[in-house]
């Protein structure tokens, strides 16, 4: 909705009927940039911003150099979040991260394109589908989180920690890794690169499928040497597989391979009778629909029905085209500040498999997001 403010006397009378609910907003101004903002109740917001004061204030007023005024309500902060992030690239291209004070997030990065490849903590979100590209784990929640979850898993395989670029010889010093038996030891040629890539392979699968691979070798394992009478064999295993499910239990809920990062988000909508929608597959933004609740035929359409309808009509090579890496990183970031955050006003499905959605919690978060 766009405000002309060339005649204050109009725009008077067009403040007193703009709603007082929440939205972002723009207002332009005659010289410099843009005053871009967002609020939970846009009519009085504005009024402090754009009406005449009898007496001189400390309050910021922009009353006689706006020339024009444009707001879009918003039904929940994520929507808020997601406008104001297309805006600010808008209108602060080269600064809009800091007019955000958005904080990228960590991810475990694999470095498949290395010839020993290692895991590090890194705020940078790249493509992982061409040939040689490394592997991405998160978004985390926070550094710290990122690196206590590389830590323990990392525990669990023998692959190197070291950040150098290794020149594999029998005269390496190694290091407290290799000493423990945490570390295959390839910088001293102890394994070939075919024995290292193999122990790579099976980082990449565990992190693919959400630490299932080496949990099930590990119960049949187990259920083997139980079968076999040696308990204390098993006993070994069987703590082994506890330890896996509580440290994949512990890890933070958006925390998976990127490429397999699919959710469905549902938030409350600035619309009557409706819900929003954001698809998000592997881990790429598709906006934020409306769901209506239409009556056909007399008969209200189960939401089940149109919740298959809005993703089957949707254009997958659309989104993922139209977006760079930086977009989508950037786009994740803000989902994952509204997800991790205390102020969160709806809730994410995240799941593995698009043919595995969960419609039956997906329709029930609707129903909770129309009574509240």
């Amino acid at each position: 909705m766009t405000l002309d403010a060339a005649d204050l006397a109009q725009l008077d009378a067009a403040l007193e009927s703009v709603p007082n609910n929440p939205a972002v907003f723009v207002l332009f101004l005659r010289d410099g940039a843009p005053y871009l903002a967002r609020t939970g109740l846009l009519r009085r917001r504005l009024l402090r911003l754009l009406r005449e004061r009898d007496k001189p204030s400390r309050l910021l007023n922009l009353r006689q150099t706006v020339i024009r005024v444009e707001y879009w309500l918003t039904g929940s902060r994520l929507e808020s979040s997601m406008r104001m992030y297309e805006l600010a690239r808008q209108h602060f291209p080269g600064e809009y991260l800091d007019y955000l004070h958005l904080r990228l997030p960590p991810y475990l990065k694999i470095l498949t394109g290395n010839e020993f490849p290692r895991c590090q903590v890194t705020m940078h979100l790249g493509r992982s589908t061409s040939p040689g590209s490394s592997l991405y784990y998160g978004p985390f929640r926070n550094r710290a989180s990122a690196e206590y979850f590389e830590s323990e898993f990392l525990d669990l395989f023998q692959l190197r920690r070291c950040q150098e670029d290794l020149s594999p010889s029998p005269e390496h010093p190694g290091c407290i890794y290799g000493e423990m038996g945490k570390c295959l030891r390839p910088c001293q040629e102890a394994v070939s690169r075919e024995e290292y890539a193999g122990e790579v392979e099976r980082v990449t699968q565990f992190l693919r499928t959400g630490g299932a691979s080496l949990l099930d070798s590990v119960i049949a394992s187990r259920d083997q040497l139980s079968a076999a009478m040696e308990f204390e064999q098993a006993a070994r295993q069987h703590k082994r597989g506890a330890q896996i499910e509580e440290m994949m239990r512990a890890r933070d809920p958006m925390a998976r391979y990127v490429d397999q990062l699919h959710a469905i988000a549902v938030a409350p909508s600035c619309e009557a009778n409706a819900v929003d929608i954001a698809l998000i597959r592997a881990g790429y933004w598709y906006g934020l629909s409306p769901l209506t609740f239409e009556i056909g035929e007399g008969k209200p359409v189960p939401l089940d029905r149109r919740l298959r309808e809005m993703i089957e009509a949707q254009s997958w090579e659309h989104g993922t085209a139209a977006a760079t890496a930086r977009e989508r990183q950037e786009r994740l970031a803000i989902l994952a500040r509204w997800f991790y955050s205390g102020w969160c006003d709806g809730e994410l499905f995240l799941f593995d498999d698009w043919n595995r959605v969960p419609f039956r919690k997906v329709v029930n978060a609707i129903s909770r997001a129309v009574r509240g």
